[in-house]
């Protein structure tokens, strides 16, 4: 027992954090790069994030977040209540660019994306529209991220602050998935937190789960 616990404090553990609810999440708006503010419901919930981490222990070694407010002021809430010396912006986390979708109602990606779309039994996710990031550009970002991330922290826990899109092609990339599968069948919801971690599988990924389904 005590050489796996060497073992996995030597590992490099990336945790994602999903921002709170923002503006356009309770509008039921899709943002992408449109830099919303978090609600109060958001700002909310990352206080409880925070409170949830202390009360399980971790101890983070580094910071990041996206530089888009509704995902650095979650992440200022929690590095603030955990007292996380020098977070930094990471530009590479940011949202996916959703292209001539952004500032659309989530209820008509179908009317204007289809047959270009994949559904879920909760979500429609566009695939190419109008200047967007397509999911093979968001997944190769995702790679880059993690390149960057292992290559300055070998071991350690690393906090990354990030988004919907994002933050399934992190996960889809560390374990090696299927793009698509990943869509249709996992769900990163508001102030849920993601383990990438060579200590757990990618079915253990979920820390904290709400299953709120937007985008």
């Amino acid at each position: 027992m005590k050489s796996f616990i060497r073992k996995k404090l030597l590992m490099l553990n990336i945790y994602i954090v999903r921002h709170g609810q923002d503006e356009d999440n309770q509008n039921g708006i899709l943002n992408g790069h449109r830099d919303m503010p978090l609600t109060e419901l958001g700002k909310t919930q990352a206080q409880q994030l925070a409170q949830k981490i202390k009360n399980i222990g971790i101890l983070f070694d580094k910071a990041y977040s996206s530089p888009l407010q509704r995902a650095y002021i979650t992440w200022k809430i929690i590095t603030d209540a955990l007292s996380i010396d020098a977070p930094e912006q990471l530009d590479i986390l940011i949202e996916r660019d959703f292209g001539s979708m952004t500032g659309k109602a989530i209820q008509d990606i179908e009317i204007l994306c289809a047959p270009n779309i994949i559904k879920s039994k909760t979500v429609t996710y566009f695939l190419n529209p109008e200047r967007a990031e397509t999911f093979p550009q968001v997944l190769r970002r995702a790679k880059q991220a993690l390149t960057y991330i292992q290559k300055k922290h070998k071991n350690g826990n690393i906090l990354l602050t990030t988004h919907w899109d994002f933050g399934k092609m992190l996960y889809t990339a560390y374990y090696g998935l299927s793009r698509t599968d990943t869509l249709v069948n996992f769900h990163f919801g508001n102030w849920e937190v993601l383990l990438l971690s060579l200590s757990i599988t990618e079915k253990e990924a979920h820390l904290f789960q709400t299953k709120q389904y937007n985008h």
